[in-house]
């Protein structure tokens, strides 16, 4: 089985070695411009990996290899994935007008602080959305770059078209997610509690369910040259493992503990994000308490009582047990698929430690 140490390791040897590179080019235009790969390399040290690390388990699952270093093809391919993961990161801290993204300041509000600590002329916060909105369309079209190098070391060109097909999809498909999801936070109150559920599903789908994981695995799985039955047996598994973990971000989101999150407690709340765990509390509520409810979710001035209020209608109507079960059975969806699923049982059992690491979480 891959060691995910190892993998992690491998990932961040390339994406250091990709952003010395590019370090050196942004050195020849300004000083200055260097602050976009110095932040790069401090947003891209930590996180998760998961979509690097499911790029790789797809790849293992086809081709029974692990990577054996940085220069491997679908670590290169991992790490292009960790780049357009982090350009997702800084454009959604905008929208959502987040102060912090791990623990640390966002990219807007980095560049906000150098302006004002700065004391240069005009608006700071005009001057840090700015600069991120480029970091940002930055760090995509390096993850473009890395993405190409990857698949230009691999031999089955057929197997890196493929590849590649599947990034372009997964590009398209989050972003298109993003606006729905942006869409939703001010469109909802056109819509009936059932049609808001159902709108709720297509969000977490194509912002995050695909993107996060059906994508990553499928990406690496077809540069390995997998067959159609073993990318059919990927997807199916993927698919619901994706919806389980975008569902427990749901929950983070309103109940996490901040200081293993990164972000405040209960900042969904504040940002107004429609998701299945809302809709489904403002199908078991009162309408008194939905009406409280919809006052309260948006407001980025909510008190932490206010937080506390939220959580506790969203507890007492049942929602969070309901979407704790709808995690164990999406969970289960996923993992039934691996069952004769045409791969050896080492890759098997990967998929399966995957997916207790995605939805058995608490960040």
């Amino acid at each position: 089985m891959p060691d995910p140490q190892r993998l992690l390791t491998f990932i961040q040897n390339r994406l250091d070695e990709f952003l010395d590179a590019r370090t050196t080019i942004l050195a020849r235009v300004a000083h200055e411009a260097t602050e976009f790969s110095g932040f790069s390399r401090e947003f891209l040290s930590g996180g998760k990996r998961f979509r690097a690390r499911f790029c790789h388990q797809g790849w293992f699952a086809v081709t029974g290899e692990s990577a054996t270093d940085a220069s491997s093809p679908i670590v290169g391919a991992g790490a292009a994935l960790e780049i357009f993961h982090a350009a997702a990161l800084v454009h959604d801290d905008i929208i959502d007008n987040s102060d912090t993204r791990r623990g640390r300041p966002s990219a807007h509000r980095r560049f906000e602080a150098q302006h004002r600590d700065a004391a240069w002329a005009g608006d700071s916060a005009e001057y840090g959305r700015s600069a991120a909105i480029l970091l940002g369309d930055l760090l995509l079209g390096w993850s473009d770059e890395l993405l190409d190098d990857a698949l230009a070391a691999l031999h089955d060109a057929e197997a890196a078209r493929s590849a590649r097909d599947e990034f372009r999809r997964m590009r398209t498909e989050v972003t298109a997610g993003q606006f729905l999801d942006i869409l939703e936070e001010q469109s909802w109150s056109t819509h009936s509690d059932a049609e808001q559920i159902q709108r709720a599903e297509t969000v977490a789908t194509f912002k995050s369910a695909k993107y996060s994981i059906e994508a990553p695995l499928s990406l690496g799985a077809l540069a390995g040259g997998g067959s159609h039955e073993q990318i059919g047996a990927l997807r199916a598994y993927g698919l619901p493992l994706g919806i389980a973990y975008q569902l427990r971000d749901d929950l983070l989101g309103v109940f996490g503990n901040s200081t293993v999150t990164g972000k405040p407690s209960g900042d969904d709340l504040r940002e107004g994000k429609r998701t299945v765990l809302i809709g489904l509390t403002r199908t078991a509520v009162s309408t008194q308490q939905r009406a409280e409810l919809d006052r309260l979710l948006g407001n980025p001035e909510l008190t932490d009582a206010d937080i506390e209020r939220v959580q506790t209608m969203i507890r007492e109507s049942g929602a969070e047990a309901r979407l704790e079960e709808r995690i164990s059975d999406e969970v289960s969806k996923a993992t039934s698929a691996l069952e004769d699923a045409p791969m050896n049982a080492t890759a098997v059992d990967g998929l399966m430690a995957l997916a207790d690491a995605v939805t058995q979480r608490d960040a």
